[in-house]
């Protein structure tokens, strides 16, 4: 297991506030965060990087984070990163389609501050 202050979080999402807020809260409860804008870039870096866990949005400016996350999965180099829907769906709208996509759960969007770096170390395994 490895030390929660050592997790690296990747975080994928094209808005740029949204970014910044889970950023933000994650370095502000003491974990590392890297990010990236692009289903191609979270590909990119998560394979590079290495990141503990990965919140992907859904909706993503270079296609669905869906596919995205079936991608990770698929590939033995990221296939063991927890890749976590960070959605704005509500619980009952995202269904069953998003395990089956590959994503190991999901974070919904807007954040609770308070409750968010807990929800993300658990995923990660801290």
């Amino acid at each position: 297991m490895t030390d929660q202050a050592d997790l690296l979080i990747l975080i994928v999402d094209d808005n740029e506030q949204n970014a910044k807020l889970a950023r933000d809260v994650l370095r502000a409860a003491g974990l590392r965060t890297i990010e990236a804008a692009t289903g191609a870039g979270a590909v990119a870096r998560a394979s590079r990087d290495q990141p503990d866990a990965i919140l992907l949005d859904i909706r993503l400016p270079d296609g669905d984070g869906a596919e995205f996350a079936r991608r990770l999965k698929a590939d033995p180099g990221t296939a063991h990163i927890p890749v976590i829907a960070f959605t704005s769906l509500a619980p009952q709208d995202v269904g069953e389609w998003f395990q089956e996509a590959g994503f190991d759960g999901y974070v919904e969007k807007p954040i609770r501050v308070l409750e968010f770096p807990d929800e993300v170390r658990h995923f990660a395994g801290g």
